[in-house]
Formats: C-alpha cells, sequence, structure tokens
C-alpha cells in the first residue's frame, strides 16, 4: 500500500551500519520517495547548536530595516544569490505560467562557499551558478555560521545521495562524479506574522515542486506551515519533529529515475486569523543540485525514457526564471 503520510526515518544506519543495514534503510527510503517524495530524518548528526546559531543569526538578519537588507538585494532575476523581498517571487508558477499573487515571504540565499577551480566555475557553461555571494555586513557572524550550515548540509546531501543509490538498485557511490562541484543553494525564507489579510488565494508560498536533486528543511513549529500532497491527491501536513530534518525529492531527481520516485507538490499555507500574532515563521533550505555539466538522463534499466537528456545546470536555470516576478 503507498504511503499517504510523509514517515519519520532514522538515518543513522547510514553512518554507523554495516552493509545490509544501510540496504535495509534504503529499501524504506526507496518506498518513500516513490510513493509521497519526502520523508522526515533522525539521526543525521548535524549538531544541534549549529541549528540554534543558523536560526538565531537569520532572524538578525530579518528583523532589520529593509534599506539595510536590500545592500545585499539580488543583483537580477537569474542570480540565486543575496536579498528577495516579500512580493519578489510565486513559486506556483513553476508549475503554472498564470498562477495568481506574490508568495508571502522573504528570503536570503546564497550558493557555494567553497568554488572549484576556475576553469571550471568560471566556464560558459557554468552561466552564473558559481556567482559571487553577497554577504550582509551585519550581523557580523553571519557569514561564519552560514558557510558551517552549507558544508554541513553538503556533506549529509552526498550520505544521501548514497542512500538513494542503494535505493535504486545502484552501487552506493553512483553519484559521487556527479555532485563533487555542486551547485547547491542555501535559502533561509522568513514568513512575518501577517499585518493584514491576504488577497485571495496568496498563500505563505505557493503549490510548487522543488528543481532539484533533493532539498533538505529545518524549520520551525508554528501556525501556517508546510503541506505536501499525496497520491490520492490530499493535502496533509508535514510533521515537524524537534531535531529532524524534512527530506524531499526535487524535479531532476524525478526525472533522473525516470518518475520512478516523485517530486510532490507542496505550499506553506497561511495561519488560522486567530493565530497570526504568533505565526512567524522561519525556514532554513538547502536545495541540493548536482554539478552544472552533470548530464541528467534516464538511471533506470529496462524502461524507456520519459524525457531527453539534460544537463542539471540549465534545468535548474530555466525553473528558477519562471518563478521571478518583473
Amino acid at each position: 500500500m503507498a504511503l499517504l503520510e510523509v514517515p519519520v526515518i532514522d538515518i543513522s544506519p547510514c553512518f554507523t551500519g554495516g552493509q545490509s543495514e544501510r540496504r535495509a534503510l534504503a529499501r524504506a527510503v526507496d518506498q518513500a520517495c516513490r510513493d509521497i517524495g519526502f520523508l522526515v530524518i533522525r539521526g543525521h548528526g548535524v549538531p544541534a547548536t549549529l541549528l540554534e546559531r543558523m536560526h538565531e543569526v537569520s532572524r538578525r538578519f530579518f528583523d532589520l530595516p529593509l534599506a539595510e537588507k536590500m545592500r545585499v538585494a539580488r543583483p537580477a532575476i537569474d542570480v540565486t544569490r543575496g536579498y528577495i523581498g516579500l512580493d519578489e517571487e510565486s513559486l506556483a508558477r513553476s508549475r503554472d505560467p498564470g498562477a495568481y499573487g506574490s508568495d508571502l515571504n522573504e528570503s536570503l540565499m546564497i550558493g557555494p562557499v567553497d568554488p572549484p577551480p576556475a576553469d571550471y566555475a568560471q566556464a560558459p557553461a557554468a552561466g552564473r551558478h558559481f556567482a559571487p555571494n553577497l554577504w550582509p555586513a551585519e550581523p557580523a557572524e553571519l557569514r561564519e555560521i552560514w558557510s558551517a550550515y552549507y558544508r554541513a548540509m553538503g556533506d549529509l546531501a552526498a550520505a544521501l545521495m548514497r542512500l538513494f543509490a542503494l535505493g535504486l538498485g545502484l552501487p552506493e557511490r553512483h553519484f559521487e562524479p556527479s555532485i563533487g562541484r555542486h551547485i547547491s543553494r542555501l535559502r533561509v525564507r522568513n514568513y512575518p506574522a501577517p499585518a493584514t489579510p491576504p488577497q485571495p488565494g496568496q498563500i505563505r508560498a505557493g503549490a510548487h515542486s522543488d528543481y532539484g536533486s533533493l532539498t533538505i528543511l529545518a524549520t520551525e513549529d508554528k501556525p501556517g506551515g508546510l503541506q505536501v500532497c499525496n497520491a490520492a491527491g490530499q493535502w496533509v501536513d508535514v510533521p515537524i519533529v524537534p531535531g529532524c530534518f524534512i527530506i524531499n525529492i526535487g524535479d531532476l531527481m524525478a526525472r533522473w529515475t525516470n518518475d520512478t520516485w516523485v517530486s510532490t507538490l507542496h505550499r506553506v499555507v497561511n495561519p488560522p486569523a486567530d493565530q497570526a500574532a504568533g505565526s512567524r515563521r522561519q525556514s532554513l533550505v538547502f536545495f541540493h543540485n548536482p554539478d552544472y555539466d552533470a548530464v541528467i538522463e534516464n538511471l533506470v534499466a529496462g524502461q524507456p525514457a520519459r524525457y531527453a537528456p539534460t544537463t542539471s545546470g540549465e534545468h535548474l536555470r530555466q525553473m528558477f526564471m519562471a518563478t521571478q516576478n518583473g
């Protein structure tokens, strides 16, 4: 029977278990990725203190006056760096170009903190995937903390990709040649407590799927949270478990697996009107994306390919551009 709720899975065998334990874990991950495209993981090894510091320093950035935040404003709509304010994005447009309304959040975003050599990072095919990060002057420690978190998420993503390979019946390190110079993004979204009622149909983040291989999310248990659309067409709440991360499959991984795994629609809904005052919410989102020149083509033996081959970099550029206002 297909999973209709998001499972909670302990992934500690990925780090400490033997081969049989890792394979058993990979089977559970495979089922979640086939059925609902989401899972909640514990036993990930990321220090709680790092998560706490990330939340605290990010909250201080979003508390700054708008003029200060705009000092690191995104320089162009095709550059995934810097501050993006309210009313600048509509995630629902990645699926429906005619979707109405802007998302009720602001964000700050960075890319790789340890870029590869210039001959790769500045090659014509690299586009803007290694554009320099825009670091705010305040809080002064933000760069250090965000960089440490980015590296920790990169390590966790690599471990998850090993599990994914096992779950797909591939050698455990199959994906490593495609993610050694990954173009992942770290984006922290701030969902302010609403001061006025939203426009009709406007929510905190419109229904969308993510674009890359996988997403690692740490968020807060506040009114107005994350929902996923299951195989029965029902919107179900994703459980917020203390100390755990939410993982979901992106469009690129679904394409890589010939839709064996599902990149599921999800959204962030508005809080109930009577709980609006205490509903400020912050999400730490790591979008793991393979190397820009990684070729994405059908991995599933015996199945005719549903998609033409593409590269990670071009796929991501097109998807991000589709969501931007203006």
